[in-house]
């Protein structure tokens, strides 16, 4: 019986572990990041509310499609650490670009219709 060809690109358990907790570790570090962030974004929304109200929009927007997209590349990471073979790999990674593809897509869309938004309203406001 032939051996998987993939076997040699096995990943021991510890490496795995320690993959898995330098993702969580990763993970949270990054929350803590998000909620300055996030923090930051309200005193500056608390500053610049009626001057910027579609750039704070944009910024709020802007923000949690950061948060949503290493989310969701956080979840890849974790997957990919349970892959059993290349395959499972590219499968994975497939799907995670199809999925990213189709929400940057949208994210793109809805900026841009704020944006959008803005210029008009501020239009409206000069005249």
């Amino acid at each position: 019986m032939a051996k998987d060809p993939f076997e040699q690109f096995a990943v021991p358990d510890e490496l795995r572990s320690f993959a898995e907790q330098s993702v969580a570790q990763a993970r949270k570090a990054f929350e803590g990041f998000i909620e300055a962030a996030n923090q930051a974004v309200g005193q500056m929304q608390d500053r610049a509310e009626a001057a910027h109200g579609g750039a704070s929009e944009i910024a709020q927007k802007s923000m949690q499609y950061a948060e949503q997209n290493v989310a969701s590349t956080f979840e890849f990471a974790q997957k990919l650490m349970r892959a059993k073979n290349a395959a499972e790999v590219m499968g994975l990674q497939t799907e995670y670009l199809g999925r990213q593809m189709q929400a940057l897509s949208a994210q793109v869309h809805e900026l841009g219709q704020s944006a959008a938004k803005m210029v008009v309203d501020a239009a409206r406001s000069k005249s």
